[in-house]
């Protein structure tokens, strides 16, 4: 076995740097909680908070809400933990964090509504009617003031880690498909807060014929040498990358680890030995049976959909009109041939649709380069990957057909915008697997028609969690890990990441 002491990690921050930015973000955010709520009432009232200058006793009018402001500041502190606010360590989304943020905000302001309406500051303003007002302007600028000390707090993170300082060390059991992404991934997004210093073997006699490497991280122990492997490298979390790992095993790893040492594990199971969501339990006689939905979505959820992406695409059309006509006249003074470019695509169950674009290309491009490609990358033959094996990129970026106008607008994403129209029509929704082309469906394997089930999306977890780096079969899986675990919460989180990365093309 490798000695593992030499893969520890330099570049630490002191410990007491994570408590005193979880202290400094209490402080912070008591104080936000505090201004927010004076703030409110001034500018609902316009009325002085202080009797006089240079006092800190409330006036007449403040009184009865300077009672509460005690009550104000428990509330939003405790919402936050609740909402887990708190949480420095490991990965986050801006995304996560404005979700949560509100998530908070909201449980916050309700409480407080009801502890003013209950406790109404006590005997001595028993009679006193507060203004709806000033909690619902406290709910504004309280969402303000809190994700702004998030924003800047997450970039001075991304920074910090960017420049590789205070990851966290990780190691990776396994040594399949599934350690190899995360590995890439990691290595690639050291904004995650993750530095992989080594990788552990699953079975116990195959150190000895692995190669010192695995993806350019040491290969550091085997299973069985789990404790000692984490206690010489200084591990802080245990990422289980293999699908096949002898359960029994690694539950007494785990207990030989022990608790006080506070080491994570982490299991990344392959999505297919996952237990859909959707699921409802019922009995035949005195047996429980676990019934799967027939249907990706149920009647519901389907119409909850439905109607989601009328809303969204009928205004974002409405929205987005005069960004339309300028992108139009940007291709037309570009190159020659129309402005739109439709294409027969494959939508749910297997169903031919037009599908509407910008055009990008020059008028008559043959698709026989992009058809050819398509095939290999599909397959996963190794001439698809057109970028470096440490980082993959699955695209033709150097198509000659691409027009200069074009390579913008599908940098940016822009040449999609048309799909609304696609939404609007009841071809695609907002969010969903990628549509194929008919020749790409007639290369997939049985399995990979599933992605079919649902209507085609504008944009999909694909597009937010890697697009052009992962390989065909990882796409799939995102797919249909999507279709199963659907919910309105998690295309508005989509929704939202797809904003990021449109922004990020720029």
């Amino acid at each position: 076995m490798i000695d593992a002491s030499v893969v520890r990690v330099s570049r630490r921050a002191p410990k007491w740097i994570v408590p005193a930015v979880k202290a400094a973000l209490i402080v912070a955010d008591a104080f936000a909680a505090a201004f927010a709520f004076i703030l409110a009432f001034y500018v609902r009232e316009r009325a002085p908070v202080f009797a006089t200058e240079g006092t800190l006793a409330w006036s007449t009018q403040f009184a009865p809400y300077g009672v509460l402001l005690l009550f104000v500041v428990c509330i939003r502190l405790l919402s936050f933990r609740y909402c887990d606010l708190y949480r420095v360590r490991g990965e986050f989304s801006f995304v996560d964090d404005a979700i949560r943020i509100f998530k908070a905000t909201a449980i916050g302001s309700l409480l407080i509504v009801a502890a003013a309406f209950l406790y109404r500051g006590g005997f001595e303003f028993r009679a006193f009617s507060y203004a709806r007002g000033v909690f619902v302007a406290d709910f504004f600028f309280v969402l303000i003031s809190v994700g702004v000390l998030r924003f800047l707090m997450r970039t001075v993170q991304t920074f910090v880690r960017s420049h590789q300082i205070n990851l966290i060390p990780t190691l990776v059991v396994g040594r399949g498909p599934e350690a190899s992404l995360f590995i890439r991934e990691m290595r690639e997004r050291p904004a995650l807060g993750y530095r992989v210093i080594g990788v552990v073997e699953t079975e116990p006699n195959a150190i000895s014929s692995s190669p010192i490497k695995y993806e350019d991280v040491p290969v550091i122990g085997t299973l069985e040498s789990l404790p000692e492997v984490i206690r010489d490298s200084g591990a802080n979390e245990v990422i289980i990358a293999d699908p096949q790992v002898n359960g029994d095993a690694l539950f007494e790893v785990m207990m030989r680890c022990g608790r006080r040492r506070g080491v994570e594990f982490r299991i990344a199971p392959s999505l297919f030995n996952c237990l859909p969501r959707k699921t409802e339990i019922d009995q035949i006689g005195v047996l429980p049976m676990i019934r799967l939905f027939r249907e990706p979505l149920s009647n519901g959820a389907r119409i909850l959909k439905r109607t989601f992406d009328l809303i969204v695409s009928a205004l974002a059309i409405a929205l987005l009109f005069p960004l339309w006509l300028l992108i139009a006249l940007l291709i037309k003074l570009d190159s020659k041939g129309p402005v739109f470019y439709t294409q027969e695509r494959v939508g749910m169950d297997g169903r031919l649709f037009l599908l509407y674009k910008f055009r990008t290309m020059k008028a008559g491009a043959d698709p026989e380069l992009h058809r050819e490609y398509q095939r290999a990358f599909i397959a996963g033959r190794a001439e698809a990957n057109l970028g470096k094996d440490h980082k993959p990129t699955y695209k033709l970026l150097a198509d000659p057909r691409i027009t200069r106008v074009g390579r913008i607008l599908r940098r940016t994403s822009l040449d999609e915008v048309p799909q609304l129209l696609n939404v609007l029509s009841g071809d695609m929704s907002l969010v969903g697997p990628r549509p194929p082309i008919p020749y790409e469906v007639e290369a997939y394997e049985l399995w990979h028609r599933k992605r079919l089930d649902m209507k085609p999306g504008l944009t999909g977890l694909w597009q937010v969690s890697g697009r052009n780096r992962l390989p065909f079969e990882e796409m799939v899986r995102l797919d249909l890990f999507y279709i199963e675990n659907w919910s309105l919460l998690l295309d508005l989180k989509i929704i939202l990441r797809t904003g990021f990365v449109m922004l990020s093309g720029f």
